[in-house]
């Protein structure tokens, strides 16, 4: 049957009014109930997803996701990471770059082991959606829950997953990160006992709190619609050049080396993700750095809900009810991370806040991190943005990794 609405600008028209109305009443008090069981995030990829179930839109035959996925996610990375400020994350101490490293390294190694775990113990659900389906399914969780949205979305494209096990991934990613948030958030009111029970020293987060209130007077900025244009030109002709290398490389690559086909590395794709992941890191190191002062994570991430709307038009969202056994496997994977992370906190006497923020920063990225990180304190929800965009930094990379491992585990 035929979509009611095939009109690509109509369509595009009716995700932004989606989006604007999710962001809208986020900020209404009536609404604050709401939203504090049910993520806007979630919104923004489901109800386009209803939308599609319904026959309102067609996303498989829209061109919208194909712009969104080629032109707006590799300037997203860019404007995203080229704020990282690399050598801001080293200042916090090797304590809070340890916590967020072993966050980054529970999401790879727990992939995997989740997989066996599952594989093990319940056979036939591993079965029923198939080892190959599985582990590229799963990519797309370890792209979100390293990086975030854009990692998420470039791993679904450097692996080809399907529609079907994507937006059964998506609510599984969203579920139980937002189940392990509130179990941050509840850790966070008894920090005092938690640190008292690791023997932490504190006294590095009160410091670090007086010099971020001041970096934040000292450099915040009105944009003007000239710095808006020079963050869009530079997010768009890096993503250019990132198409020029791609169109380039991967098919050297694929006559001369078919073999790494299996490492995903004769994906244009993948080339693409990799060289606008790079250039925007590179930049982070110039004076580029300070269009973050004039919102240019602000402006990619504008772009990231765009994307994030046209990827949930190609979801079904009555699949999610036939694999509800995944779940578990989400639970598993979560459960070694957060073993992992408090297992090493208690170990180098972290405090709960580098514990809270570094998990947070991989698994919710630059949308919630900074949540868990003002719970301590309102000023250090800087922290949380800053060790999120790490996250944003290290996410393609991380999630190829865990990738390679799940295939590994699965196969």
């Amino acid at each position: 049957m035929d979509a009611l609405i095939t009109n690509d600008a109509t369509v595009l028209g009716l995700l932004f009014l989606v989006l604007g109305t999710v962001f809208y009443t986020e900020t209404l008090d009536r609404f604050a109930k709401f939203y504090a069981v049910v993520p806007a995030l979630l919104l923004c990829y489901f109800i386009p997803g209803i939308m599609n179930s319904i026959g309102l839109i067609d996303g498989e035959s829209s061109k919208l996701y194909y712009v969104a996925s080629r032109y707006l996610l590799p300037a997203t990375l860019v404007l995203l990471t080229l704020g990282a400020d690399l050598p801001g994350v080293f200042k916090l101490g090797p304590k809070a770059l340890i916590m967020f490293l072993t966050g980054t390294l529970g999401i790879i190694l727990g992939g995997p082991v989740a997989i066996l775990f599952t594989k093990t113990l319940f056979p036939e659900m591993f079965a029923e959606m198939g080892a190959e389906q599985m582990w590229r399914g799963m990519t797309t969780v370890a792209g979100s829950w390293i990086g975030g949205g854009a990692n998420q979305a470039s791993m679904k494209e450097i692996f080809e997953v399907s529609d079907q096990a994507f937006s059964i991934f998506v609510v599984v990613d969203i579920m139980v990160a937002n189940v392990w948030m509130a179990v941050l958030l509840i850790l966070a009111g008894r920090s005092a006992k938690v640190d008292k029970a690791f023997k932490a020293d504190t006294a590095a987060i009160f410091d670090l709190k007086d010099r971020l209130e001041k970096i934040q007077k000292e450099n915040q900025k009105t944009p003007s619609t000239q710095n808006l244009m020079i963050i869009a030109a530079v997010g768009f002709v890096l993503t250019g050049l990132a198409h020029l290398i791609a169109d380039n490389v991967a098919p050297f690559i694929k006559t001369n080396y078919p073999e790494l086909s299996r490492f995903s590395l004769t994906s244009s794709f993948f080339w693409l993700i990799v060289s606008a992941t790079t250039f925007g890191v590179a930049l982070s190191f110039t004076k580029a750095r300070k269009l973050e002062y004039y919102g240019a994570s602000r402006v990619g991430s504008v772009m990231l809900y765009v994307l994030i709307a046209t990827i949930g038009m190609h979801m079904n969202v009555t699949e999610i009810f036939s694999h509800p056994g995944l779940f578990i496997i989400g639970f598993v994977w979560m459960l070694f991370h957060a073993v992992l992370m408090l297992g090493v906190g208690r170990l180098i006497k972290a405090p709960l806040f580098f514990i809270a923020v570094g998990s947070q920063a991989n698994v919710g990225g630059a949308a919630s991190a900074p949540v868990v990180a003002s719970v301590f304190h309102q000023s250090l929800a800087s922290v949380g943005v800053l060790l999120a965009v790490l996250g944003y930094v290290l996410g393609t990379y991380g999630a190829w990794l865990c990738a390679q491992l799940m295939r590994w585990a699965a196969v």
